[in-house]
């Protein structure tokens, strides 16, 4: 009989620790979670953030190191209800390798300055919130990022040249803000990867940077800006780059001077004061799906060849004298 009692408080007790025992999740990282939790106000899309539950094999929006369990992401998105601003909390994420607040309207505030601890971060992705305050400097602490989106918010001021001192970078993504100012000459001299950069529908001014000439951007997308003077930089015979559209800016250069890299994709320069005439090379980019040059003052006859031919009048029309198929026939 005494043996039975034995044997039933054992499986008692052990029932009641084995949970605790075997659960995965750091101690830390969980403090600093409910933290979080509690600073987004509750909201339904953490209600799996439980106290008798393992962050690591049943929580919602975070993954552990299959071997370490430390956390090492934290994505949180598509949520009408989570409020307020990042929390100083996300900085005590020491492990963290993704951070993801996307989509998440009422979300407001600056960026927190503790991002800047979380030395293994490689992708931070702040995109369609309601983020305010200026684009950080600290965010060039940052290096090993390769991957930065901070774009659909509100952000104002200037873009920080120390962006450019992020080695593994490959995509920057700063598009669909209030930004203002020019383009750092800086981003030119990106000193690892060269990333696709995103700038467009911001409020840039000034010229491209001349040394940009030095960078070889597999994308390239500057429209809706304020951008004047010489974009010729950004194309060149030995580049290859596939994308660019510096459409609705108020550039001027002679597009007959340009030359293009036969890796070219689409070209979008529609909406700018571009003069000259479309160089005959252009027929030689056998994988050309876009090419937009209307709205400028270009003249002369629409070169014969490659792609040139199929592309709808729409790519071509309001110039001040183009003429050639697909447009009406030169006189």
């Amino acid at each position: 009989m005494m043996d039975f009692k034995l044997f039933s408080l054992t499986l008692l007790f052990s029932t009641i620790l084995t949970p605790a025992l075997s659960e995965l999740c750091n101690p830390k990282d969980k403090k600093v979670l409910f933290e979080i939790k509690t600073a987004f106000n509750n909201p339904y899309i953490l209600s799996s953030w439980k106290s008798d539950a393992d962050c690591c094999t049943d929580w919602y929006c975070v993954e552990c190191d299959p071997t370490t369990h430390r956390i090492n992401s934290l994505t949180i998105f598509t949520d009408n209800n989570l409020t307020g601003q990042i929390p100083a909390q996300v900085g005590d994420l020491p492990y963290l390798e993704t951070l993801e607040l996307r989509k998440l309207p009422h979300l407001t505030g600056p960026i927190q300055p503790s991002i800047a601890k979380l030395k293994h971060l490689k992708m931070l992705r702040l995109s369609w919130n309601g983020l305010s305050g200026s684009v950080p400097d600290f965010i060039s602490q940052l290096k090993n990022l390769t991957f930065l989106e901070l774009n659909f918010n509100k952000f104002t001021g200037s873009i920080p040249s120390s962006l450019s001192q992020l080695p593994n970078l490959g995509a920057l993504h700063l598009d669909r803000n209030q930004l203002t100012g020019q383009i750092p000459s800086s981003f030119g001299k990106f000193v690892g990867t060269v990333p696709a950069l995103f700038l467009s529908h911001n409020q840039l001014t000034g010229k491209i940077p001349t040394s940009f000439a030095n960078m070889n951007f597999d994308q390239i997308d500057l429209s809706r800006n304020k951008l004047e003077g010489d974009a010729s930089v950004i194309f060149g015979l030995n580049k290859t780059t596939q994308i660019v559209d510096l459409s609705r800016n108020m550039l001027e250069f002679d597009l007959s001077k340009v030359v293009f890299s036969t890796s070219l994709r689409a070209v979008d320069l529609n909406h700018n004061s571009i003069t000259g005439s479309i160089p005959a090379q252009l027929t030689q980019l056998d994988d050309l799906v876009l090419f937009n040059v209307s709205y400028n003052r270009l003249c002369g006859k629409i070169p014969v060849g490659g792609k040139l031919q199929s592309l709808d009048t729409t790519s071509y029309f309001h110039n001040r004298c183009l003429c050639g198929a697909p447009l009406p026939s030169c006189k």
